[in-house]
């Protein structure tokens, strides 16, 4: 099992979204609890353990 910590940030801008689109967000990350590496994910370039992941037609969302 994973730990996943947000940011600040992030934290003030998830909580500006619409709650559907937080519930959908708050799926997703809660399933990187169990496999932080997803079908989909994308490693990116250049960076050490820094991922991206889509969330339906969301932009993407960075993690490491």
């Amino acid at each position: 099992m994973y730990e996943i910590r947000l940011t600040k940030r992030v934290e003030r801008q998830f909580a500006k979204l619409v709650p559907e689109v937080q519930l959908r967000l708050q799926i997703a990350i809660d399933a990187l609890d169990e496999n932080p590496r997803p079908d989909g994910v994308k490693k990116l370039k250049g960076k050490d353990n820094q991922y991206r992941i889509r969330v339906g037609g969301l932009s993407d969302y960075l993690y490491d």
